[in-house]
């Protein structure tokens, strides 16, 4: 089965979200149960930081729960929308410091959350190649299937965004 937005040949996740390294969590607003139903992923009090890179009315989190909202394509990024990504990973980074729980979510938690998520890896030592792995792992063979984010993470968020600011 697949689902019915914009990539028909990407599958739903079988989970609304993953923890992809010790508080770090990745997901989306939808996922499919084992029964192959397609359910809505709705965030209430589980985490302590969420950020939503797609922002779908009715799906959390609840009043209370701080919530960054930066809406980005899954495509090509300007600058101000990478420098906006090096701003979320910076604040889960210091969430995670901090102890907190944090979501980082998009539409089906593969492409833009994973581009968030691989950055704050990297930011805690990783090398991309090791994000990048990691995420798969831990969420979906699916996760970062956008190979321009897996270029803007080989090259590094910063450079890409200078690249991208000269392209404009």
């Amino acid at each position: 089965m697949r689902t019915s937005g914009k990539r028909p040949d990407v599958p739903a996740p079988d989970s609304p979200w993953n923890e992809i390294a010790p508080g770090l969590w990745m997901g989306g607003h939808e996922f499919r149960r084992g029964s192959g139903r397609l359910e809505s992923a709705v965030v209430r009090k589980e985490f302590d930081l969420v950020q939503t890179l797609l922002r779908l009315p009715g799906h959390g989190p609840d009043p209370g729960v701080e919530h960054h909202v930066w809406p980005i394509p899954d495509g090509p990024l300007d600058g101000t929308q990478l420098a906006g990504v090096m701003r979320l990973a910076e604040a889960a980074d210091a969430a995670l410091g901090a102890g907190r729980k944090v979501l980082v979510r998009c539409y089906h938690g593969y492409n833009r959350s994973g581009l968030v998520v691989a950055q704050v890896l990297i930011r805690q030592g990783r090398s991309a190649e090791e994000a990048i792995r990691l995420v798969r792992a831990r969420r979906s063979p699916w996760a970062l299937h956008n190979e321009r984010f897996v270029e803007y993470l080989r090259a590094g968020l910063s450079t890409a965004r200078l690249l991208e600011e000269l392209a404009e």
